[in-house]
């Protein structure tokens, strides 16, 4: 009992000091380890923790991150998201609130090239938030709708999150971005709907309707961008290449356009962003390492059985399963980082999902949902804080102004859970 107690109760303490996620995951799978072990036997077996910590990231899936935050980070150049951004006002800016409708499209097009909230919300928001001030719109608006559309980027493919999960549980990485492309659609379709009656309220400011021309003009100034989600999921579609040899495709296009076509990046300027997605790559990587090692540990302990049978035991509906799921992934994702909570929870979970005929699609696209919403929740969603500094604004009243955006989320995913064709259908159909 008291090692059930050191690997759930010692985590969230760690968590609440704040130490970082893979340290306490790291420690905490250390302590456990020596308890069940005893000090003699964990001492003599003592290769087992670098041996368990190595092998897990010994997956050729796990290439295709650093090679996403590689793409991400070539894309993020002031010119090119100031392009997006400007083909998004065009195409929808004179919609009621108009350049919030193109803060969220400029989101979903973005997500095609960084598969990650906080990516979005570092890179846009800043261009996004500055951009709807300055032109009469409320600072609070302006950090929510930011908040909220950055949660598109893990849903929309590519999706760091669902690479992770692809390691875990052996579904198809093609078959996942691909179940996320009408959820991420249809997140955008809610939000959008949502700013349309915030916005007739408050009688924010909108363009006019563009004229042929100026949409060509941006259409032209943005296309080479945006045709990298095309050339990803173009490929994994037709067999041209497999998920992690697309972010490698990807990663060379947006240096191709970016170095030699826009020449907005110098070398001075490309050795930077190697060394930062380094940095990010590593710090993934501990992670996954720390996690994988806790993981281990955990099972060992027999915690996640008999957290799997009170589960079962529970109940046999899947309806039931998802709703409950639901609710543990929206708590989940108020305290822990997402990477984590998949490598801590989905072995747990997913077994007694398939059990109850879940289709492994819809639980990987719901549980990433859960987690990106979980960016946005008090206490530590760490996209509020981001886009909090971005709008500078009270930490009370970014709460305040995102409380109304968790509608919409919510929707779509209970959406999801009783609608798995939402999920299913595209990669049904394309693959």
């Amino acid at each position: 009992m008291m090692l059930y107690y050191i690997l759930s109760v010692g985590l969230i303490l760690l968590l609440a000091f704040g130490f970082p996620v893979g340290m306490s995951l790291g420690i905490i799978g250390l302590i456990g380890y020596v308890t069940n072990m005893g000090p003699i036997m964990a001492w003599i077996n003592v290769s087992v923790i670098p041996q368990k910590m190595t092998f897990s990231l010994m997956n050729f899936l796990l290439l295709s991150i650093p090679l996403f935050i590689l793409a991400a980070k070539v894309m993020n150049t002031a010119g090119i998201t100031k392009r997006i951004f400007r083909f998004a006002d065009t195409t929808v800016g004179f919609l009621p609130g108009g350049l919030a409708h193109a803060n969220v499209v400029a989101s979903l097009i973005f997500s095609g090239m960084s598969g990650a909230a906080v990516s979005d919300a570092a890179s846009l928001g800043q261009i996004e938030v500055e951009a709807m001030t300055s032109n009469g719109y409320d600072a609070d608006f302006s950090f929510a709708v930011t908040a909220a559309s950055s949660t598109i980027g893990p849903i929309f493919p590519p999706s760091v999150p669902m690479v992770v999960f692809s390691t875990i549980s052996g579904v198809s990485v093609g078959r996942l971005f691909l179940g996320g492309v009408v959820p991420g659609l249809l997140m955008t379709a809610a939000i959008m709907a949502l700013i349309i009656m915030t916005s007739s309220k408050r009688n924010y400011p909108r363009r006019s309707v563009p004229k042929v021309t100026e949409l060509f003009s941006s259409l032209k100034d943005a296309l080479l961008p945006m045709l990298t989600p095309v050339v990803l999921l173009g490929g994994i579609w037709s067999g041209t290449f497999t998920p992690t040899e697309s972010a490698a495709v990807a990663a060379a296009y947006a240096l191709c356009i970016s170095f030699f076509v826009y020449k907005e990046i110098t070398p001075k300027g490309l050795l930077q962003i190697l060394q930062d997605t380094a940095r990010d790559t590593a710090a993934i990587g501990f992670i996954i390492a720390s996690a994988a090692f806790y993981g281990w540990v955990l099972a060992r302990s027999g915690l996640t059985y008999q957290f799997a049978d009170w589960i079962t035991g529970i109940t046999t509906n899947p309806l039931v399963f998802l709703l409950m799921l639901n609710l543990f992934f929206l708590v989940v994702g108020c305290f822990l980082e997402a990477i984590a909570a998949i490598l801590i929870f989905g072995p747990i979970l997913f077994p007694p999902a398939m059990m109850l005929g879940i289709d492994p699609l819809q639980f990987g696209v719901i549980m990433v949902l859960n987690l990106m919403i979980g960016l946005l929740t008090p206490p530590f969603g760490i996209v509020l804080f981001i886009v909090q500094d971005i709008a500078k604004i009270s930490y009370q009243n970014a709460v305040r102004a995102i409380l109304p955006y968790f509608i919409p989320l919510i929707i779509v995913l209970l959406s999801m859970t009783f609608f798995p064709a939402l999920v299913t259908w595209l990669p049904t159909r394309l693959m």
